[in-house]
């Protein structure tokens, strides 16, 4: 039975050998993480943002996480706020199929075209978001976003999905972008409370001027308030008292002081205003006063044989 006719075995059909395990599908995985979610493995919704290792993430899906810790996975950890993703401004792809979707990519390079599927390299800046694939980044010599113009340096630059060692790379980059950031808010922050602390120092110097102007004023209003109580008091000394050198170093005798209340009665009684107020006082009798003011009154001999009404109110004796 077998081997008749010449028929040589082989070794593999004699003796049983070791399976080789299976390996992975190197495209599927590559289109597989171009075009999934590396924190929840669904698929990528807008907006799409980026970790500063070149994850690819939904922000939905990272905001959820951010809020429910436990949704978090020990790959994502490094993720602690929104400071450390970035929105992503894509390139749709006008050419793309969903039903060939294992052959194309919903997103291209802004600059030549070329597929975001993985096949070729792809990055993206930290300062603005933008995404080029690598060979035409190489290609612009200025260190500035060819499309909105924004300048970045080399540490700027992450690679999308990347190599292991590119991960770690990555990692080296972003942990140095944590230290400038934190440094320049120190910087700022420093610098906001020296200016404070300038403008306190500003009022407190302007708040010490005018107290001392305030005070000077003061001090000026009293003495010529002192000043101006002096010489009232010298005018209203009586005559006598001038004549035996009251007020002079020369007087022996105690200087005589005057009595006020006869001051103040002398005062109002020389005062127009209280001679008017006084009982026996008539405008008719005024020599100050002409004849055209005194024909206003009733006591003028105009007005005293007249058959109206003085004043143009209600008098009883004239109904």
């Amino acid at each position: 039975m077998g081997c008749d006719g010449g028929t040589i075995p082989r070794r593999d059909e004699l003796v049983r050998l070791k399976k080789k395990p299976e390996q992975k599908d190197k495209d599927a995985e590559r289109q597989f993480r171009w075009k999934h979610c590396a924190l929840t493995q669904q698929r990528l919704q807008q907006p799409i943002v980026m970790c500063g290792l070149g994850r690819l993430y939904s922000k939905q899906n990272v905001i959820e996480a951010l809020l429910d810790k436990e949704k978090m996975t020990e790959a994502c950890a490094h993720i602690k706020s929104l400071k450390d993703i970035k929105n992503l401004n894509l390139t749709a792809n006008p050419a793309y199929d969903e039903t060939k979707d294992d052959k194309s990519s919903p997103y291209i390079c802004a600059l030549i075209g070329l597929e975001m599927s993985g096949q070729f390299r792809f990055v993206a800046l930290w300062t603005c978001g933008c995404v080029f694939s690598e060979r035409a980044l190489k290609e612009v010599k200025e260190k500035v976003c060819s499309v909105c113009q924004t300048p970045y340096n080399d540490d700027d630059i992450v690679i999308l999905n990347g190599t292991e060692e590119e991960t770690e790379q990555m990692r080296i980059k972003m942990e140095e972008r944590n230290v400038r950031a934190r440094s320049e808010k120190k910087a700022k922050s420093d610098k906001k409370s020296k200016s404070k602390a300038s403008a306190t120092v500003t009022s407190n110097a302007a708040t010490e001027s005018a107290a001392g102007a305030t005070s000077t004023s003061s001090v000026v209003a009293e003495s010529t308030i002192t000043s101006s109580s002096s010489m009232v008091d010298k005018k209203l000394l009586p005559s006598s008292a001038k004549v035996n050198g009251e007020g002079s170093s020369k007087g022996t005798s105690k200087p005589m002081v005057p009595n006020k209340r006869a001051l103040i009665s002398d005062k109002i009684g020389e005062d127009p205003v209280f001679k008017k107020s006084k009982d026996d006082y008539s405008v008719a009798k005024d020599p100050k006063a002409s004849s055209v003011y005194k024909s206003i009154f009733t006591t003028h001999e105009s007005e005293k044989d007249q058959k109206r009404a003085h004043w143009v109110t209600y008098n009883p004796f004239y109904n």
